[in-house]
């Protein structure tokens, strides 16, 4: 949902009163994510608008809240395609990355990374996770939102625009050149 994994630790063991501390709880997670992470799938659509983006050329940024262990057990299969972005911040192990998500901080260090370091206002978030449309919009940026089918609506919270899936994302609505036919 896009906290920083040892802040869902935490909360977890809180809420639920678990007799393990915060970070055994933690190890025990990541044993999981070491096992399903590898294969882990894009979502459909995010192959198609990356090739898009980059052939025109409109910058692109990772902005996870996943640290480097995980973004690199996550992206093995793909890593040709997370090659197209300009930059990548990985929010659970990039040391400007003070306060996860929701927290805007990720996504303004994300543009200010860029060369032009453009307005937020320019700059437009895809999301999967609440917390990570909330920061999108706190840090000024148009969030698109693709939830999970599973997410109850009652999360969802003003998106600029909300999809069933990427491949129903029109470019030309952000003034983003239109996919060719």
């Amino acid at each position: 949902m896009g906290f920083k994994t040892m802040d869902v630790a935490q909360a977890v063991v809180e809420m639920l009163s678990l007799p393990i501390t915060a970070e055994e709880f933690e190890n025990e997670v990541v044993k999981l994510y070491q096992e399903l992470f590898p294969s882990a799938n894009m979502m459909p659509g995010a192959e198609r608008l990356l090739r898009h983006l980059k052939q025109n050329n409109i910058p692109i940024a990772l902005a996870t809240s996943s640290n480097k262990e995980n973004f690199e057990l996550k992206t093995q299969r793909w890593k040709h395609i997370f090659d197209l972005f300009s930059h990548k911040v990985l929010g659970g192990s990039d040391s400007e990355v003070t306060n996860g998500k929701p927290a805007p901080d990720i996504f303004l260090i994300a543009a200010k990374r860029f060369s032009d370091n453009p307005d937020p206002s320019k700059c437009l978030v895809f999301e999967d996770a609440p917390n990570g449309v909330k920061a999108a919009l706190t840090a000024g940026m148009q969030v698109v939102m693709v939830p999970d089918p599973m997410l109850p609506k009652n999360y969802i919270k003003n998106p600029t625009l909300i999809l069933n899936s990427l491949e129903n994302f029109q470019p030309e609505l952000f003034g983003l050149p239109p996919y060719s036919v």
